[in-house]
């Protein structure tokens, strides 16, 4: 493993210190000039750049998390493990001569005086980065976002991630390639973030795991999901979250499951009020229940997200055990007794929460790629992690607790052990309504004023947004939740920004890139005219062109096409791309450099046999898969596929998933192009998915291609209108 840094030479005669790199790999020292130089005093030797927001410093800062990129990507991310002195400064002299020539310190000043008012933002589970191309299109007044982190567990959303963001747009944005339910994940994302104060945190966490009898009933790998997405937003407390999902989790368990997670939701406390409400509880304590008022406070801090408070919790409970155990038992039933053992055990394996929840979480993962479920080892695997869960050690505590003759006048005292366990299990609420069964009628009063300050977001409900509501053509339905910090505006809904009569059609977006044959690839745009053989129906279509603004509404003039839009970029506004549109295969090829510059990207169709393709026609021909089931039959060319979506040009299409072969293209018997489904998502021609096209079989399970990249997006479009809301409220 290679360290990759940066440090300061000696100052010349005008005080300013040439930056170097200093690379240590394989037990040898790099050094490379970068050709900047700085003040002392405006470099942060511990964050590795530039004090300051101007100019300036923003270019040098730029340059510097260039260089330290492509290192990484060379000793990194390359198949090679061995470099000479000569070899590392080779090539980073070639990237160094490329920076200069391609991206001069001018095209930064100019983005970072347009985005002087950026608002940070971190984007989870982003996948191909929906969320993130939205909210960059976003601006109001003065104000626009600045992409921090992004995150997921996959290579090729890191790729795409990298590819778009920091090579093709220049900007410093870094990824996260890591596992949320990881126990150094929260760690690392903070190292990330770099003490950058985070405005906004959008995600997409799964829920759809979620059940009241239980989060982890099937140790699920997305079941504990949710539960860390919260986790991150109670660390970093940001302005606003956005949390997507499926329309599905609003009646899932009778609607009970969406009031769980606006509990959850609402249950996330103002680290900064948590000495009133302690101050609070201390005013009630008394002698006869000391013990249990110290708990309340103990589960309290446990908000502040400290792991060490966790270890500290269960120390102070072993501990009251510790005192009262020559109390209930002889000296030598204390080192016998069966029952005496599972609870001193049992304290031991709480306190080590940390080790625990990450073998958990290697189990889970290792269950999932072996595809366990449904068979004969599944219940092998779910046994053994329900009984190394905290809940399971907790109820064996207070059996063994049970178990034992306790003498009369120490009984309370087990009894409050076997509370405070419970208690460290319970949500914060669940926790306050303990302690309200402590406090009169006047207390209760007092606690509720406190818990009104103490609350730190507002999510009264979530609410449905169709993306075809915000120029996508497409009808996708999501549930959103937008959590509002108790110091910001709320936001209750996000206005449509098309009418009905206004909604960009499936034509619209795909009309032009109608030019490609069976098993046919492009790289450049076919003719701007519109294809003559649309069953009898160009002239119709052709007025289903409009000229529209950049989110999608129609103007009398000025304005451009949908594909136009796609086409032209409509980042195209804000940044100066540093490099062309390119495609890369794969990591290694990105650091070495082997990439595919092309005006069009993705713009491949499937290799279909002549059967399939005479199905296609019959279903297109017919309009529907179920109407074209009698002439199938006939020709018999039937299909065991459950459904085609024929697309309707002048409507909008059906939801997008991950299967390019569920969708009819509207003209042609075939399915879509990457390409094509990313228009249907309002992606920018310009935004080139990675990696392989598609995969199959078990492959879905570790892999996520093209196809299933633009598949599971949010559309940039809608992502834009959420993000263009939030910049009207914010404080």
């Amino acid at each position: 493993m290679a360290t990759i840094n940066f440090y300061l030479d000696k100052p010349d005669k005008n005080g300013c210190t040439p930056i170097h790199l200093r690379i240590n790999c394989n037990g040898s020292q790099f050094k490379l000039s970068t050709g900047k130089k700085v003040q002392p005093k405006k470099f942060d030797k511990k964050r590795q750049r530039a004090n300051g927001s101007n100019a300036e410093s923003s270019g040098i800062n730029h340059y510097l998390g260039f260089l330290r990129d492509r290192a990484d990507e060379l000793l990194h991310h390359s198949n090679k493990k061995i470099f000479s002195q000569e070899e590392v400064k080779t090539i980073l002299m070639d990237h160094i001569k490329n920076y200069k020539e391609n991206c001069n310190v001018n095209i930064v000043k100019d983005q970072v005086l347009h985005s002087k008012e950026s608002l940070a933002f971190v984007d989870l589970f982003a996948g191909a980065g929906g969320f993130s191309e939205g909210f960059l299109q976003a601006n109001y007044g003065n104000k626009d976002f600045e992409l921090i982190v992004a995150n997921d567990i996959n290579e090729n959303c890191e790729l795409t991630h990298r590819v778009r963001y920091n090579r093709q747009l220049g900007l410093d944005a870094k990824f996260l390639k890591q596992d949320i339910t990881e126990p150094d994940f929260l760690k690392n994302l903070l190292i990330k973030i770099d003490d950058r104060k985070i405005d906004v945190v959008c995600g997409g966490p799964p829920c759809q795991s979620f059940s009241l009898a239980g989060k982890r009933k099937k140790f699920d790998k997305k079941d504990d999901l949710f539960s860390h997405y919260l986790d991150v937003i109670k660390v970093i407390q940001p302005k606003y979250f956005v949390m997507e999902n499926v329309k599905g989790i609003l009646t899932k368990e009778g609607g009970k499951i969406k009031d769980l997670i606006l509990k959850e939701m609402n249950s996330i406390i103002d680290t900064n009020e948590i000495p009133l409400l302690k101050s609070f509880i201390n005013s009630i304590r008394n002698d006869s229940n000391s013990f249990l008022f110290d708990i309340f406070i103990k589960r309290i801090e446990l908000e502040t997200g400290i792991e060490s408070k966790r270890k500290q919790y269960i120390k102070f409970v072993e501990n009251r055990f510790k005192k009262i155990t020559p109390k209930i038992v002889d000296y030598k039933t204390s080192k016998t007794d069966i029952n005496i053992n599972t609870i001193r055990h049992g304290f031991h394996l709480l306190a080590r929460s940390k080790q625990w929840n990450r073998l958990k979480s290697d189990i889970i993962k290792e269950k999932d790629f072996c595809n366990i479920d449904g068979d004969n080892f599944s219940s092998s695997f779910t046994n053994f992690l329900t009984e190394i869960s905290t809940q399971n050690i907790i109820s064996k505590i207070e059996n063994a607790f049970k178990s034992l003759v306790v003498p009369t006048e120490h009984k309370n005292d087990c009894n409050d052990i076997i509370t405070a366990l419970l208690i460290y299990t319970t949500s914060f609420d669940e926790t306050i309504n303990i302690l309200i069964s402590y406090c009169n009628s006047s207390q209760k009063k007092e606690l509720n004023i406190i818990l009104e300050s103490l609350r730190l977001y507002k999510v009264k409900k979530p609410f449905i947004a169709n993306a075809s509501n915000f120029g996508v053509p497409q009808n996708r339905e999501r549930v959103l939740f937008i959590g509002c910090r108790k110091d910001q505006k709320y936001i209750n809904e996000i206005p449509p920004t098309v009418s009905e009569d206004e909604k960009v059609t499936v034509f619209e977006a795909l009309y032009d890139l109608d030019f490609l044959g069976n098993n046919q690839e492009a790289h450049h745009y076919g003719l701007d005219n519109i294809p003559s053989n649309l069953n009898g129906k160009t002239n119709n279509l052709m007025s289903l062109i409009k000229m529209r603004e950049i989110h999608g509404k129609p103007v009398s003039s000025g304005g451009k096409s949908y594909s136009e839009w796609s086409r032209n970029g409509r980042l195209n506004e804000r940044f100066k791309p540093q490099t062309k549109p390119f495609y890369v295969k794969n990591t290694e090829s990105l650091a070495n450099d082997i990439m595919d510059c092309n005006i069009l990207n993705n713009h491949k169709t499937s290799n279909q046999n002549e059967t399939v393709i005479r199905r296609l026609g019959v279903i297109l021909k017919n309009g529907d898969y179920k109407l074209a089931q009698s002439e199938l039959k006939a020709l018999d060319i039937t299909s065991n596929k459950r459904n085609y979506n024929v697309l309707k040009p002048e409507e909008q299409s059906s939801t997008i998933m991950t299967i390019p072969d569920d969708y009819i293209h509207y003209n042609s018997p075939r399915s879509l192009t990457v390409r094509e489904m990313a228009r249907l998502q309002s992606f920018d021609d310009s935004f080139v998915f990675q990696g392989k096209r598609s995969t199959g079989g078990n492959n879905r399970k570790t892999e996520v291609p093209q196809y299933t990249l633009v598949g599971n997006a949010i559309p940039p479009l809608m992502a834009r209108a959420i993000a263009t809301e939030i910049l009207k409220h914010i404080l």
